[in-house]
């Protein structure tokens, strides 16, 4: 399989694919079931947990009002310490700076640490089509690349495969990429792992370029934060002579006091841990420690257009921690490949359709990839209304699909008809006298019959409920009558 989005099957097409597949909901099922469980009994030992969650949301939402202002704070504080921003339209543009800044430096290849901004704008290929080679250091992600593959779960790119399939990949493919897996390399997670490292290490060693996004930028200091588990991302911080990170415009928060609220709330969120393993932190550069070159994209990509969405927006809150994927039934079950977007799950449902518009087929499914339990909306840290925003996008979609031509005009012809009651009693009657004939399901055609082969019309009575009433007798002992009084067995009637 390609690593690229382009090209895939809208999310009902996909899903009915993906749904089939046991081993994979099986993955899925395990994976997120362990993780939301820790999620929960982490997040309890907090008292003051809505309180964060509330603090959360209002950082960015503050952020977002005048994010103007804190981009220009946070270019002045970048500069000031030794760095240099450049400013990103689109994925063409980011990828076109960075791709240039690789050249500059003479080298081939660079290192990454994981990155979701850098998946969006598709940037291992745009540089692979430049002759660079990006080598992700991340081990999920180094399994999706090894096993040519596409991730499928914000956290945990490589969910859907288990340790079998994943020591099947390292035997397979990691000669091609540089030190080869141990001779008998079994399944057991300790051996995977010390694979993984002396792999990555000869790169880590090697790499004199390296490519990373940022959790938050701190803009009253220009500071970039990265939160991870494993170490391979502050190898590649602070190793590497030239450092280059694309980072979306939204990730900024004003102040590091702003900044500790959400090392409280991301941990917990996504790796259900009191406290991030590695987070590292780097301002500009400085002599003798860390790189000497660094590099901040700035990355709006549809992010503009978003925040100008007074629903729609809210999205642009989110700090990528994937609890809304965990307890999500519809992702459980179809999988993070189904949505069509390195944003898989709730978030990516009302995230992708937002940065890339709602024209292709792809995006305009992605709306109802819910079942709008709003099972996201509770957990997410930072109070995401993901239901809202995904009725609104419906709405979007509904009105300028010409697909949906029939639906508006199924609708308006229903509201006139319930607004002349004599019409809507002489329908119901005639469709009470034909209920024999009436099909189970409507015979629609093209786009529609995916909604009506599901959908079994409801079973009609012999005369409208309307008739019935109408028909009773007019005294107390009538049918269902009750106005207190009791009869004769001394029931209530």
């Amino acid at each position: 399989m390609s690593r690229t989005f382009l090209g895939m099957p809208p999310f009902p097409e996909a899903a009915a694919v993906s749904t089939q597949n046991a081993q994979l909901r099986a993955n899925l099922t395990h994976a997120t079931h362990t993780i939301r469980d820790k999620r929960a009994r982490a997040v309890a030992e907090l008292d003051d947990w809505a309180e964060l969650r509330q603090a959360g949301r209002e950082i960015k939402d503050h952020t977002l009002r005048h994010l103007d202002h804190y981009l220009l704070q946070a270019e002045k504080a970048v500069t000031a310490a030794g760095g240099t921003v450049h400013w990103a339209a689109d994925a063409a543009e980011a990828n076109r700076i960075v791709a240039d800044l690789v050249r500059a430096t003479g080298e081939s290849e660079v290192v990454k640490v994981k990155s979701m901004a850098t998946q969006e704008i598709g940037l291992d290929e745009a540089l692979a089509a430049e002759g660079i080679t990006a080598y992700e250091t991340d081990l999920a992600e180094l399994i999706v690349q090894l096993g040519d593959d596409l991730p499928s779960h914000i956290l945990v790119p490589a969910i859907h495969r288990n340790r079998s399939e994943i020591r099947d990949i390292f035997r397979a493919a990691m000669g091609r990429w540089g030190r080869p897996a141990p001779d008998g390399l079994t399944d057991s997670p300790a051996e995977l792992a010390e694979a993984a490292r002396l792999h990555l290490r000869e790169k880590f060693l090697r790499a004199k370029v390296a490519v990373s996004g940022a959790n938050f930028i701190v803009a009253e200091t220009g500071t970039l934060v990265v939160l991870e588990s494993e170490g391979n991302g502050r190898m590649c911080l602070t190793l590497p002579e030239t450092l280059i990170s694309v980072v979306g415009i939204e990730k900024l928060v004003p102040s590091w006091r702003d900044l500790e609220v959400f090392l409280q709330l991301l941990p917990r969120s996504s790796t259900a841990e009191r406290m991030n393993p590695y987070t590292t932190l780097w301002t500009g550069t400085t002599i003798d420690d860390g790189p000497s070159n660094f590099h901040l994209v700035l990355l709006d990509n549809g992010r503009s257009d978003t925040l100008a969405d007074q629903v729609g927006r809210q999205a642009l809150r989110c700090i990528r921690c994937s609890a809304c994927l965990n307890v999500c039934p519809v992702y459980e079950r179809a999988g993070g490949h189904a949505y069509g977007s390195p944003y898989p799950g709730p978030i990516g449902a009302i995230l992708t359709p937002q940065l890339r518009g709602l024209q292709s087929e792809v995006d305009a499914s992605l709306p109802y990839a819910s079942s709008l339990c709003g099972a996201c909306y509770e957990v997410c840290p930072v109070a995401i209304d993901i239901p809202e925003v995904l009725v609104q996008l419906r709405e979007r979609v509904a009105d300028q699909a010409p697909r949906h031509r029939l639906e508006r005009a199924a609708m308006k012809s229903a509201g006139w008809l319930l607004d002349h009651p004599a019409a809507y009693s002489a329908a119901l009657r005639t469709a009470g006298r034909a209920r024999g004939l009436l099909p189970r399901r409507l015979p629609l055609p093209g786009p529609a019959k995916a909604w009506s082969d599901s959908r079994d019309l409801p079973v009609l009575p012999e005369r409208p409920f309307r008739d019935w009433w109408n028909s009773r007798p007019n005294h107390e002992d009538g049918p269902n009558h009750s106005d207190g009084k009791t009869g004769k067995d001394g029931a209530a009637r």
